[in-house]
């Protein structure tokens, strides 16, 4: 019995249609995974979005450390030092259209803005700088059309809220929890209302659970030492429901209060911190931010820090809703590894934030040198400053990642390879990648999903720095395929062009 000749086509069409799909197959496979083994598979797919993301950030520190004021008001920050000119460049830098373009801001709170009990606020003296910084950036930002949000943590209370009585003292005096709870409050209500900033959180503690900082008298021998106070996990869980009770009656409550910054997420998750919080009902309930910071240690050792996500799991767990911020981490040798350390935070301890520790700093107003020396700006005593290469590495991921995108899945089939996924989320900005190569030069097939980008523009920063931040053109997605040849040491972004409006 013969078949008839439509179904004999038909079979013959659906026959070639399988040879070209089996074809497209093949070389989608052979072009992602090796081209002849020859390249390193990679893969980011906006379409799986992990978490939100709130953006990247900056933090001037100006009074850290003088314990008096009057006889060494430490500006480490450098602005003092520079015209009103320099000022503004560096403004621009950071909150420009051309600059980092970050999200976030940083404000500490000094020991410095009241003197006894009940006595009367200076919040102007010793933030004079930090302040012009934030209102400056403010106006960069909102020209832009795009907006700030400023987080403040407490650096340590005043002398006399202490057991101590002395600056840096460690233990708080249970007389002085509600002068300490109005002393965030009021500097909040002046930075709001007087200053016109909008800040949004308010941060308990810096690096507070560090109890091997002082002596056993409750006094701190090491004058390279920061502004701190120690703070149990049930001395947070207290302030959380303390100061967020005091922001209310302020008429401040859309203001959240976030459990402190601990030196690092694995601190965070396994010194009691989050079990402490998830297991007190109204603190977990009163709780508008998880907050540490997220410096990272690999050898095991008191300075032990990884990018553990636990604790944050924990709470998310009952609180679905919360985001996780790191607000200090090290901008380390400032080179691609760095940038490796942010890809930890991202996607292994999942945060929805990151503001690095000082970004601009005068080396000579830090008792010893800073132990996280890096930055993105050096100010020197002659009044002059430096972009140092901090800045354009940590400009390959800020630009990319803007307040208001989604983190999308990725993946590298190398460890010497990181790929950091920012998916748009229907903001105005691209989908984009970033590609950070730690070891020798290599070729990479990154499988591009869930975009409508058809070709990315990339710009690179190499790790000799004759490539800062440098336009290198357009790369095409061929078969669902973009590939790169990275050089060694160097981090990379890719931004989405020709894509379709959100």
């Amino acid at each position: 019995m013969r078949t008839p000749a439509s179904v004999r086509a038909s079979a013959a069409l659906t026959e070639r249609w399988w040879f070209v799909l089996l074809a497209l197959s093949g070389t989608l496979t052979l072009t992602a995974q090796d081209l002849d083994f020859t390249a390193v598979r990679a893969e980011v797919d906006f379409s799986k979005k992990l978490q939100a993301w709130d953006g990247f950030g900056f933090n001037y520190v100006e009074s850290a450390q003088t314990m008096d004021y009057a006889k060494d008001p430490q500006e480490y920050g450098g602005f003092s030092l520079l015209t009103e000119a320099d000022r503004q460049k560096i403004v621009e830098l950071v909150f420009g259209e051309n600059g980092l373009r970050v999200g976030l801001l940083k404000m500490f709170l000094d020991p410095w803005h009241q003197v006894h009990a009940g006595g009367p606020y200076d919040h102007e003296t010793s933030t004079k700088w930090l302040r012009h910084f934030a209102r400056e950036g403010l106006k960069r930002t909102r020209a832009a059309g795009r907006d700030l949000t400023i987080i403040t943590t407490l650096y340590g209370p005043p002398a006399y809220m202490t057991r101590q009585k002395v600056m840096r003292g460690r233990d708080l005096d249970p007389a002085h929890k509600r002068d300490l709870a109005l002393y965030l409050v009021n500097w909040v209500k002046f930075l709001r209302e007087k200053e016109g900033l909008p800040v949004k959180y308010v941060s308990l503690h810096n690096e507070g659970e560090d109890w091997f900082r002082w002596n056993q008298a409750g006094l701190t021998e090491w004058k390279g030492q920061d502004y701190n106070l120690f703070w149990p996990p049930e001395q947070v869980v207290e302030f959380i429901k303390l100061v967020t009770n005091e922001l209310k009656a302020a008429g401040l409550d859309d203001v959240g209060v976030t459990p402190g910054e601990n030196t690092n997420w694995y601190r965070w998750s396994t010194w009691g911190y989050a079990e402490a919080i998830a297991d007190d009902t109204e603190a977990l309930a009163k709780l508008g931010l998880i907050t540490s910071h997220g410096f990272y240690a690999g050898n095991y050792g008191h300075w032990f820090g990884e990018h553990k996500s636990a604790g944050i799991d924990l709470v998310q767990a009952r609180r679905p809703e919360l985001h996780a911020w790191v607000t200090s981490t090290s901008w380390s040798q400032m080179d691609a590894k760095n940038i490796k350390e942010h890809h930890g935070n991202i996607y292994t301890a999942k945060v929805n934030a990151i503001i690095p520790w000082a970004g601009i700093q005068r080396p000579g107003k830090w008792a010893g040198g800073d132990p996280n020396p890096g930055s993105a700006f050096t100010v020197r005593e002659d009044g002059t400053y430096e972009v140092r290469p901090g800045y354009y590495m940590y400009q390959q991921i800020t630009r990319a990642g803007q307040p208001g995108m989604a983190i999308a899945r990725t993946m590298a089939m190398d460890s010497e390879i990181a790929v950091i996924g920012f998916a748009r989320n229907g903001s105005q900005h691209p989908d984009a990648f970033v590609l950070v190569n730690l070891a020798k030069n290599k070729k990479v097939a990154i499988r591009v999903k869930g975009s409508t980008g058809r070709a990315f523009t990339a710009f690179r920063t190499s790790g000799d720095q004759k490539e800062q931040y440098a336009r290198l053109g357009q790369f095409s997605v061929t078969g669902g395929v973009l590939v790169y040849d990275s050089p060694g040491g160097s981090v990379t972004t890719f931004f989405a062009s020709q894509q379709a409006a959100p």
